[in-house]
């Protein structure tokens, strides 16, 4: 079988923010309740034009840009979203035209929480090694909006950005064990989004330990794969699915006490293993999909030189509920591809927003899709796409 993985990545994320410090101020609690327990510094804001499609095709063109990979070679789309524009047509079926991508792909949108960029990425690794692909690449693109109501619980962990992985062949990246991930599904009731509200419910203490159990069913579900397959090797480092990053803490330990490790074992792993794929999720907030890959990138932006040769674990949760841990190696020559890859870049010249602007443009939400086309670019980077309004019930979208 060939080697298979992912070959690069790319981040979208709106162009303000809000400190979380900011947030707890307005709201009357102690800073630390939000910045250190979550483990949250900033979370990412999204406006009226940066919508789903808006982020996604922008992650998408930067991709391109800063991989070398031409739009013409990818033969497979798939977008994972829980926050999608439209209940029937895909957000892949936008990006198609948006990227210029060749009428031989197959597109479409696959929805699972938090999971569904899992979904997409475990079926493009399939379809590659099935010989689909016949040469081509996929492109997976995590791309969400984390909403809850102002003043509820769920409103410090927020967050809004898109995550694109450009999966092939001979990746420069990570090379993913295709056929020996662990697998996990449960119905359980810990989050969804009614059709009718933009804002998600969440029942929190149950959502953590749901998620706990479907770790641990999917770890020992990849171990018992990664026997029969005889695969075998230490990992020298875990990124976990990152709804906070005190629940990335949570969630090693819970893997670590399955390992029989004692607490400060754990505690001391947790820092070699885990704590430097939460730089950029503690910066940019909860991306639901993409928040996995968000953990990802933050670790390969940071240490792929030092972990060339080395082994990566990764654990996927969607609310629901399902769940994947799976793993790759990091091959020679990463290093100086992620360096080119600049994956944080889209991090640096974001707008700190006041809390007052945070509110109006919360406020503002609910109208965000019938507003009518307007045409204004809203002085966005080159490269960046923006959704401009509605004509005729139609979503217009401008590069």
């Amino acid at each position: 079988m060939p080697t298979i993985g992912i070959d690069a990545i790319a981040l979208a994320v709106p162009e303000g923010y809000l400190d979380l410090a900011d947030l707890a101020a307005a709201r009357g609690v102690p800073a630390g309740k939000f910045v250190e327990g979550l483990g949250v510094q900033r979370m990412s804001v999204a406006r009226q034009h940066e919508d789903p499609v808006a982020l996604a095709a922008t992650a998408a063109r930067r991709l391109f840009a800063t991989s070398g990979v031409d739009p013409s070679t990818i033969g497979l789309c798939v977008v994972g979203t829980e926050t999608a524009v439209d209940h029937s047509k895909p957000v892949a079926a936008y990006l198609h035209r948006l990227l210029g991508l060749p009428q031989e792909c197959r597109v479409f949108e696959a929805k699972h929480a938090c999971f569904g960029g899992t979904a997409g990425l475990l079926s493009a690794l399939d379809w590659i090694a099935a010989g689909s692909a016949r040469g081509r690449k996929a492109l997976i693109i995590c791309t969400d909006i984390a909403r809850y109501g102002l003043s509820t619980p769920g409103e410090p962990t927020q967050g809004a950005g898109a995550v694109a992985l450009l999966v092939s062949d001979n990746p420069r990246l990570l090379a993913l064990e295709v056929g020996s991930t662990g697998s996990y599904a449960q119905d359980v009731n810990d989050f969804w989004r009614p059709l009718y509200s933009k804002e998600a419910v969440v029942d929190g203490h149950h959502s953590v330990q749901c998620y706990l159990d479907a770790l641990a069913g999917a770890y020992k579900s990849w171990q018992n794969a990664s026997a029969a397959s005889g695969i075998t090797g230490e990992l020298a480092r875990r990124c976990y699915h990152v709804p906070y990053g005190k629940m990335a803490k949570k969630a090693h330990r819970h893997v670590m006490q399955i390992e029989g490790k004692t607490e400060a074992e754990a505690d001391a792993s947790y820092t070699a293993e885990v704590a430097t794929s939460l730089r950029l999720p503690s910066q940019v907030g909860n991306i639901y999909t993409g928040s996995l890959y968000l953990a990802l990138a933050s670790l390969l932006e940071a240490e792929a030189a030092e972990l060339e040769g080395k082994r990566i674990g990764l654990f996927s949760y969607g609310s629901g509920c399902c769940a994947e841990f799976f793993a790759g190696t990091v091959p020679a020559g990463a290093g100086a591809f992620a360096d080119k890859l600049e994956m944080a870049a889209p991090l640096k010249d974001r707008r700190k927003y006041t809390f007052a602007e945070y509110e109006q443009i919360r406020l503002r939400d609910d109208k965000a899709d019938q507003r009518p086309v307007n045409g204004d670019a809203h002085g966005l980077p080159a490269g960046s796409v923006a959704f401009v309004g509605v004509d005729a019930d139609r979503r217009v979208y401008i590069a």
